[in-house]
């Protein structure tokens, strides 16, 4: 068991153990990013987490137990950026549990339990890292970026100008929309083919909604260039107990809240994940 103050780096880098047991923590500022919201919250005692990590987050208030209250669950958001005991999560509105956390704002406290799972670990023999983010999976590649430098180049696909606005997150990022309202009209999976055309010497990082994911996937095999994914599932509790985000392997099947949310495409037969929620 470790203290409020001793998390673990795992040897390979990627982990660093959560203090045991949720704590509740003030929140610092919600502010809109488009039609994102972007959480601030302090956390002086917890350890640093790896980029990719993620948190399981609750708000202290209002969560369930009442008259058509719910969920009574929380939710796992990857972290987006750590710095001085301050972390930031990126949040959309797509439920009644998101829907309170976005409703959060200074001065109020929110629960978390983390960091979690496994990150992003470096790119070898040289290779450049390319960051490919779908619409609310750029969050854990804003803290790679910070750690990597901002010579890791950004590839982001957004629905529209409004998602787009996520954007401005991360440094030097070339953008896709769905609608073409900024930069190029269609996938950031085109942008992506386009970069690995003219230098397939890369590790790629990409987060995503699932179809996203699997076209990266398919599209670095191709091509044999290694892809880490972050991949998401349906989580309960975030620490393996439930079996709640079991995915299937090459080599059987995982817990992404334990074994992941990071694996690599090599491993996957598929990135088409049950039970995502994008």
């Amino acid at each position: 068991m470790t203290g409020p103050t001793e998390g673990l780096v795992a040897d390979d880098g990627r982990r660093t153990l959560a203090p045991f047991g949720r704590r509740r923590v003030p929140v610092l500022s919600g502010r809109e990013v488009g039609a994102y919201r972007l959480l601030r919250c302090a956390d002086p005692a917890g350890p640093p987490p790896r980029p990719g990590q993620f948190y399981m987050l609750a708000a202290s208030e209002r969560w369930g137990g009442g008259e058509q209250e719910r969920p009574f669950l929380p939710r796992a958001f990857s972290v987006l950026r750590a710095r001085d005991g301050v972390l930031e999560f990126l949040l959309e509105d797509v439920g009644p549990g998101t829907r309170r956390l976005a409703e959060l704002a200074a001065a109020d406290g929110v629960w978390l339990l983390g960091p979690l799972g496994i990150g992003f670990a470096a790119p070898h023999e040289g290779r450049r890292a390319l960051l490919v983010g779908g619409g609310i999976g750029v969050a854990p590649l804003a803290i790679w970026q910070d750690e990597l430098g901002p010579t890791a180049r950004a590839l982001l696909g957004f629905r529209s100008t409004r998602h787009a606005h996520a954007a401005e997150l991360l440094a030097n990022a070339s953008v896709a929309t769905d609608d073409g309202s900024v930069g190029h009209a269609g996938l950031v999976t085109d942008l992506l083919a386009h970069e690995l055309d003219n230098d397939a010497h890369a590790t790629v990082y990409a987060c995503g909604p699932p179809a996203m994911l699997e076209a990266v996937r398919e599209l670095c095999a191709q091509r044999a260039v290694p892809a880490q994914l972050a991949l998401e599932s349906g989580m309960a509790c975030g620490y393996g107990a439930c079996f709640g985000c079991v995915v299937e392997t090459r080599e059987g099947y995982v817990r992404l809240c334990v074994d992941g949310p990071v694996l690599d495409a090599a491993s996957l037969r598929s990135a088409l994940v049950p039970g995502a929620g994008h």
